[in-house]
């Protein structure tokens, strides 16, 4: 299948989620995750109107980044360390994987020096498992009323990953609650402005996402393939 295929596919598969749980299309925004692709492979992401760039990693990212960081938007969306935050801030223009002070306090620090601000996804551990980077779901109202001063840090959503399940059914509840904790925090009105955005939603479960409330889906191997050495 081409990559023109795919995206063809994945549209109409986007399209009937949002039909079957009352959405409008234009509600989901798909990101194109390139960790797996080369650079002639994310040139041709962006040709093919595909604006929204993800990476996980900066040491894999910063050829691409280099040759492509003016074309589109870029979001880093694996584990960041703290002494990594000076080669992403300023270049991606949303971080989706917060989850802790140190971090936190990391990036309001750089942002500050480089007088902007920096837009984050709060990472939240909503499925509980060890393996999984994020905050439990019931420490992120201390952790909004601790970075609160940090006032270069713009909180626009959550972010968290599913198990990989054979049965994306399996994985409703995990997005379920992403979307009852984001609604819970807003009442509590712990943000300036309220959160919006829910990232979550892989190859394998985007459909089930979307129609728990994903306003961002994170696709890979599905829409951009997977590249051996890439």
């Amino acid at each position: 299948m081409t990559l023109q295929e795919r995206i063809v596919a994945v549209k109409e598969r986007v399209a009937r989620a949002c039909a079957a749980s009352g959405r409008d299309v234009h509600d989901v925004k798909v990101i194109a995750v390139t960790k797996y692709v080369s650079l002639k492979t994310v040139a041709e992401v962006l040709e093919a109107g595909l604006e929204e760039i993800a990476e996980s990693r900066w040491q894999d990212a910063e050829h691409k980044w280099n040759a492509l960081g003016d074309k589109g938007t870029w979001h880093f969306i694996g584990h960041l360390q703290t002494n990594k935050v000076k080669d992403v801030i300023g270049k991606f223009e949303y971080i989706h994987s917060l989850d802790r002070l140190s971090l936190a306090r990391e990036l309001q620090k750089k942002a500050e020096a480089a007088g902007i601000d920096v837009k984050v996804f709060l990472q939240v551990n909503i499925s509980g498992e060890d393996t999984k980077f994020g905050l439990p779901p019931e420490a992120v109202p201390d952790f909004l009323r601790e970075i609160a001063p940090l006032h270069r840090i713009k909180v626009v959503g959550l972010m968290t990953m599913a198990p990989h399940e054979e049965d994306p059914e399996l994985t409703r509840p995990v997005f379920r609650g992403l979307r009852e904790l984001r609604d819970e925090l807003n009442l509590l009105a712990l943000t300036p402005e309220p959160i919006q955005e829910l990232s979550m939603g892989m190859s394998n479960d985007f459909e089930v996402a979307i129609e728990e409330g994903a306003t961002r889906v994170r696709l890979g191997t599905v829409l951009v393939g997977h590249e051996e050495g890439a």
